[in-house]
C-alpha cells in the first residue's frame, strides 16, 4: 500500500493543493496510507503529476488537522491514531451531534426526509461481502442529510472540520468489526423516525448511544497512550 496506489496523474486545475489534500486525506482516511508511513514530496508530486509546490502546502494542511506529523528535518509521516484523538473527536462530535439532531427534528423538509429514506434503502440491501468504504460511505451519507437538515452553516461546517476523522475512526472500526449488517440499518432507521416525528428529546438520546458504539470499539483496541503520544488539535 501507499501513495503509489494512485492510479493517474491529477489534471491540473487552480485549486491543485486542494485536490492533492482530498486525495491524501482520503487514503490515509481508508488505510491506503499506514500510519507511521513516510509521506516524501517528490514521491508524491511525481505520481500525482504536480510540483512539490502544491504537495508541501497540502501536507502543511493536512498537518494541521491532525492528519499529518511534521517532524523537522525528517518529513512529514501519516499520524498515529492515539486514545487522546478518539476521546478529543468523540467529545466533540457528540455535542455536534446532539445540536444537529435537536434542530433537524424541527426543521426537516419532505424532501430531505425522502432523500434520508433513500440512503436508508440502500443501508437495507448492503451485500454481504460489503467492505469497510461502503459503511463509511452511506453512515456518513445519513449523517450528512442530519446536518443539513439542521439548517445551520456554522455547525455544517464544524462537522466538515471532523468529519474526515470521524471517517477515518468509522473506517477502522469497520475493518474490524464486520456487523454493519445488523447495526448499520436498524440505529439510522431508529433515528429517522424520531426526527420524521419531531422527537428532538428522543432523537437526542438515539444520537449519544448511536454514536459511543464505534469510539468504544476503537478505545478497546488502542493501548494506552505514552507521554510521547501526540494529539489531534
Amino acid at each position: 500500500m501507499g501513495i503509489s496506489e494512485v492510479s493517474r496523474p491529477l489534471v491540473m486545475q487552480p485549486a491543485l493543493s486542494q485536490n492533492v489534500v482530498d486525495i491524501l486525506r482520503e487514503m490515509i482516511t481508508n488505510g491506503t496510507l499506514s500510519a507511521g508511513e513516510h509521506l516524501k514530496e517528490a514521491e508524491i508530486a511525481l505520481t500525482l503529476g504536480v510540483s512539490r509546490g502544491p504537495v508541501r502546502e497540502a501536507l502543511a494542511q493536512l498537518a494541521n488537522e491532525g492528519h499529518v506529523e511534521l517532524r523537522r528535518h525528517r518529513g512529514a509521516f501519516v499520524s498515529h491514531l492515539t486514545r487522546r484523538d478518539v476521546h478529543e473527536v468523540y467529545s466533540l462530535r457528540l455535542a455536534l451531534e446532539r445540536l444537529a439532531v435537536e434542530r433537524a427534528a424541527t426543521h426537516m423538509t419532505s424532501e430531505q426526509l425522502a432523500q434520508m429514506d433513500a440512503v436508508l434503502e440502500l443501508m437495507k440491501h448492503v451485500p454481504d461481502d460489503y467492505t469497510p468504504d461502503q459503511a463509511v460511505e452511506l453512515s456518513l451519507a445519513f449523517h450528512d442529510l442530519v446536518y443539513e437538515a439542521a439548517d445551520h452553516q456554522r455547525l455544517s461546517r464544524s462537522w466538515q472540520f471532523i468529519r474526515s476523522h470521524v471517517a477515518f475512526f468509522l473506517h477502522t472500526r469497520n475493518s474490524a468489526h464486520h456487523d454493519f449488517l445488523d447495526v448499520g440499518y436498524r440505529e439510522h432507521k431508529l433515528i429517522r423516525d424520531v426526527l420524521a416525528a419531531g422527537d428532538a428529546a428522543g432523537a437526542v438520546a438515539l444520537i449519544e448511544e448511536h454514536i459511543q458504539g464505534p469510539y468504544t470499539y476503537l478505545l478497546a483496541d488502542l493501548p494506552e497512550d505514552s507521554s510521547e503520544s501526540r494529539r489531534i488539535d
